[in-house]
């Protein structure tokens, strides 16, 4: 089972916002994500554990970087006012921290993101060139250099290359995303004073460690998901604070991460018997607007939410009600570039 992938890329990073419209509007002028998968209203009842044992309404959308990448599940509660993290965030907290978006020419992508957000200086990162940023949202994010693309786009930014996550214990934490991410690599595995980190208070201690996950011709999305990068950090010099703690999910921040999954029952049956159990498993094809599939949720070691998608359908074209029925295929080899690119038939232009 090891040998065969069962993780195709990153689908998508959950954004928890006080209000859907504006963030995807900054989103997707700034950022480049205009293609909506979904703009969805209903009750979330399958995360009652998550949601103080209550049913909870949201309205989300999931949109697309055409450039390539994983895309942005843009999330807010309709049924209750969203709740902010009560204390700064910081790099090493538990959860996930920060986004990291990829751009073709890194300069171009600093030059336009100084003027739209809060960013740090061009520096070089373990694995690539790149800055670290802050949303209007007090989200913070890197852009670095990737070798994944899809397509070109008006923007200099391209989709979710992969998420910076604090860890306890990176020892603990590891053996999870490896197994998750199989077959991956260790690019990067230091304990250090890190200049390029936007920590509050300066000459902090930290191991960092990045998983690479190479852009693999398996799975339908594999050829626009690109290359997955997992960096864990581990604060060393302080007692790390959990980013959701006596939050919701869905509550302002990034509530998960989620990985296109190929196999769900293998994935399934693998990550129980390593001790990762599935917390919500939504069994048969559950339903997003015009999108379906199969979804579940499994917690890392310190408790972070990662979501597992297992696609059923996706709307091609629906103007002409035009739907791929992924269940019907009986492989797994990347959908053809012309089709995927049918999807940016529904871009939003602003």
């Amino acid at each position: 089972m090891m040998n065969t992938p069962l993780i195709s890329g990153i689908q998508q990073v959950g954004v928890g916002v006080s209000d859907v419209t504006k963030a995807w509007q900054w989103y997707r002028q700034v950022m480049g994500f205009d293609v909506p998968v979904f703009n969805d209203q209903a009750e979330a009842k399958l995360m009652i554990d998550y949601t103080g044992g209550e049913v909870h309404s949201r309205h989300a959308v999931m949109a697309l970087n055409m450039a390539g990448g994983g895309g942005l599940e843009i999330w807010q509660f309709t049924s209750r006012e969203p709740e902010v993290c009560a204390f700064h965030p910081e790099p090493g907290d538990l959860g996930i921290y920060a986004i990291r978006f990829k751009a073709p020419d890194i300069q171009k992508a600093y030059e336009w993101m100084q003027q739209k957000a809060q960013v740090g200086l061009l520096s070089q990162f373990p694995d690539a060139k790149g800055f670290w940023g802050v949303d209007p949202y007090g989200n913070a994010f890197q852009v670095t250099e990737d070798s994944s693309w899809f397509g070109q786009t008006d923007k200099p930014i391209g989709g979710v290359a992969g998420v910076v996550i604090g860890v306890s214990d990176v020892d603990k934490a590891l053996p999870f995303y490896q197994t998750l991410l199989n077959p991956c690599e260790i690019v990067y595995d230091q304990t250090a004073q890190f200049a390029d980190i936007p920590a509050s208070v300066p000459n902090q201690r930290y191991r960092r460690v990045v998983v690479r996950k190479k852009a693999i011709r398996h799975g339908a999305f594999s050829q626009l998901l690109g290359n997955v990068q997992i960096e864990l950090i581990q604060a060393l010099d302080r007692e790390p604070r959990k980013l959701f703690a006596d939050r919701y999910w869905g509550d302002c921040g990034f509530i998960h991460v989620c990985f296109d999954t190929l196999d769900m029952p293998a994935l399934k049956s693998l990550l129980t018997g390593k001790g990762y159990p599935f917390t919500v498993d939504s069994g048969g094809s559950f339903g997003m607007e015009s999108a379906a599939g199969r979804f579940a949720y499994v917690e890392d070691p310190d408790g972070t939410l990662i979501e597992l998608v297992e696609t059923h359908k996706l709307p091609i074209l629906k103007k002409i009600g035009w739907y791929l029925n992924l269940q019907k295929r009986k492989h797994q080899r990347p959908l053809p570039n012309w089709m995927l690119r049918m999807l940016s038939i529904s871009r939003v232009r602003d």
